[in-house]
């Protein structure tokens, strides 16, 4: 069976989400199937952790840190990420290796 591989993407919101003036429910919708999305991925087992800065600023961003097949996979789930797919996040993806993590 081949080892699994580890993968990072970031997500960053389009700069006009920025501003919290320019959400409408339509993006709130977005944001809560991106969430339910990753909470799914983490009872498949494919998730290792996915969090975000506090801040609302340009370099501020989302991180998502999988365990999958290949990174084809990871793409997949990238690309069909909700607020990917939706056009309110940016996204790119980087092989990772988790070093150390509290139990």
């Amino acid at each position: 069976m081949e080892e699994k591989k580890q993968f990072v993407y970031f997500l960053r919101l389009i700069p006009e989400l920025l501003d919290d003036e320019n959400w409408t429910e339509k993006e709130e919708e977005i944001v809560n199937d991106h969430f339910i999305k990753l909470q799914n991925l983490l009872k498949e087992g494919k998730l290792i952790l996915a969090g975000r800065t506090l801040t609302m600023v340009p370099d501020g961003c989302g991180i998502v840190i999988l365990e999958v097949n290949n990174e084809e996979e990871a793409k997949s789930i990238m690309d069909n990420d909700p607020a990917v797919k939706q056009g309110i996040m940016t996204s790119s993806l980087y092989p990772y290796r988790v070093a150390l993590i509290r139990d």
